[in-house]
């Protein structure tokens, strides 16, 4: 694989309210509010973060309360715990860590798995294998950047959170360095 730090893509203003950065999903998105619940759903973060080692970033958090996992376009999966299905997430965010361990991280990009320090936290991928995940540096989750491995072993950073990413990458802000174009249809999963 040849493996390559991009660069940087940084937000004009980086979102770190969780309910504005869904609305502004939402709003890239609007097929998306057809999944939304009811009612906020109650998640065991205490144990989820406590089994991860981590915190987790406060907009992810506030994602998965109102939706349950989906796919944008048949092509970007988002990873959301399920309530009372925790271990069940837990379990395949460890598989893939180890999958990230062994086949995509090059220790000197810098670019490590969780629970290294700095390591990368995945929270989604693509049919293509693209993987969407946390730079885990930083003083708190909130300040926590997206990483994106695509599939044609470009790495890039985005100064931003993972819900900013995908509203922006969804709106075309953002530059999808070596990622097509996203369908913004949302089917269920």
């Amino acid at each position: 694989m040849d493996d390559d730090l991009v660069g940087t893509q940084t937000p004009q203003r980086r979102i770190t309210d969780p309910e504005e950065a869904l609305a502004l999903l939402e709003r890239a998105v609007p097929g998306l509010t057809d999944l939304r619940r009811p009612t906020r759903a109650v998640i065991d973060w205490a144990g989820f973060e406590e089994s991860l080692d981590t915190g987790l970033p406060a907009d992810y958090k506030y994602l998965a309360e109102w939706y349950p996992t989906f796919a944008m376009g048949d092509f970007l999966l988002v990873h959301l715990p399920e309530p009372g299905e925790e271990d069940r997430s837990l379990q395949a965010i460890r598989r893939t860590l180890a999958v990230l361990a062994d086949a995509w991280l090059e220790p000197g990009l810098g670019l490590l798995a969780h629970p290294a320090p700095g390591g990368l936290l995945p929270w989604g991928e693509s049919c293509d294998s693209d993987k969407f995940m946390w730079n885990t540096t930083g003083r708190s989750p909130q300040d926590w950047i997206v990483t994106v491995a695509s599939r044609g072993g470009a790495w890039w950073h985005y100064g931003g959170g993972a819900v900013q990413f995908l509203a922006e990458y969804c709106n075309g802000i953002l530059e999808p360095w070596g990622l097509p174009p996203i369908d913004l249809e949302v089917p269920p999963c």
